[in-house]
């Protein structure tokens, strides 16, 4: 059986560049389809070879010659993209020496909490941090610094515009909170939400930073390709409760990131809401979540414990009133922020002197 080239063409017709009403076809970007029995091949043309939806549109093309034109269609790596303007490879963060992604496999964690008052820490440690909050749909950076105000300026930079990242407690931080309103839901597709992030690590004035934290949404998505994709990520931290059913995501964030297409180091783990003491009976320790749950795993994975945070009202309040736990390093949670930087520090360096820097994933053609 062999298609014709009108099947392939109002197949293609259905699919449109992602945040445009225009479909594929009427952009002129589908070239040289050539149809060899159940074979299906096209050009894909792109106006630049740095375009962020080629990955996904390669995906849309796919899947509608499989379900309009013939689901055991040979369409899968036959085709071919291309570039009008090849947009020459340059450094991002180029100035910054660590990139921490900061990540979860579920929701719920406190993986941003953890990320805020790391950075604090950090700061407090004496090192120069960066905070990009890449929780597109759900951004909290700007309520845990008490920073919902807070709208970065457009600067000159080599005639260029820069954005210039908001500063507080030592930490230089942008995040779409402070570009959409906090009252309105964000919808966008993956692409849009994508770009978001790219424009905040790429467009972002950073300057000299000892670590820049990446505050990534929970889960595995497209967020997390397009971080690794833009830049080399040093390392992953990911952060987990100590019950069985946030291990069970956190070991499938683990999968991602020491994945063969990935290749980035996890750094260790760390385990919040470890265990809860009341205020009245300061020697007492409720395991509310299960006992050691994160500590176990690491184990299991060969891999660093970089701390257990338990659950303390002030961790809570700080981050409801954006002044995070870290900020006072003489309390007892600002003390076990104080010791997860300086864990971090010391297997960063270890990370560092072992092994390659990381690179970053190439888009596959």
């Amino acid at each position: 059986m062999s298609y014709t080239q009108k099947q392939v063409t109002d197949a293609l017709n259905l699919v449109n560049y992602p945040g445009s009403d225009k479909n594929i076809m009427s952009l002129d970007m589908v070239r040289n389809i050539k149809i060899e029995g159940k074979k299906i091949g096209f050009d894909l043309v792109f106006q630049k070879s740095d375009d962020p939806n080629i990955i996904p549109l390669k995906k849309a093309c796919v899947s509608a010659i499989l379900k309009f034109v013939d689901r055991n269609a040979e369409i899968k790596g036959n085709i071919k993209v291309k570039a009008v303007h090849v947009v020459e490879d340059r450094k991002v963060l180029s100035k910054v020496k660590n990139i921490i992604a900061v990540a979860s496999g579920k929701g719920g964690v406190g993986k941003s909490t953890i990320a805020t008052n790391l950075a604090v820490a950090l700061a407090k440690a004496g090192a120069k941090v960066g905070l990009i909050d890449a929780d597109i749909f759900g951004p909290s950076v700007p309520k845990m610094f008490g920073s919902e105000s807070a709208r970065p300026n457009l600067i000159k930079l080599d005639d260029k515009d820069m954005i210039e990242p908001h500063e507080k407690f030592g930490v230089k931080m942008l995040s779409i909170g402070f570009f959409v309103d906090p009252a309105q839901a964000t919808v966008w597709r993956g692409p849009m939400a994508s770009n978001a992030l790219k424009q905040m690590i790429e467009e972002g004035n950073w300057g000299e930073l000892d670590f820049v934290l990446i505050d990534l949404p929970p889960g595995t998505s497209d967020i997390h390709l397009t971080l690794v994709q833009t830049v080399p990520v040093t390392g992953a931290i990911v952060v987990s409760t100590p019950q069985e059913v946030a291990l069970a995501d956190a070991i499938k964030a683990i999968s991602m990131f020491e994945g063969s297409g990935v290749n980035v180091p996890v750094l260790g783990m760390v385990e919040n809401m470890a265990w809860f003491t009341p205020a009245e009976l300061p020697e007492n320790k409720y395991y509310l979540f299960g006992k050691d749950g994160c500590k176990k795993l690491a184990e299991e994975k060969n891999i660093e414990l970089l701390g257990q945070i338990p659950i303390v009202q002030s961790i809570r309040e700080g981050g409801d009133n954006g002044i995070p736990a870290a900020v006072d390093q003489d309390s007892v949670t600002g003390m076990a922020f104080a010791d997860l930087a300086s864990k971090l520090i010391s297997v960063v360096d270890e990370r560092n002197k072992n092994l390659d820097p990381t690179k970053r994933v190439q888009i596959t053609r």
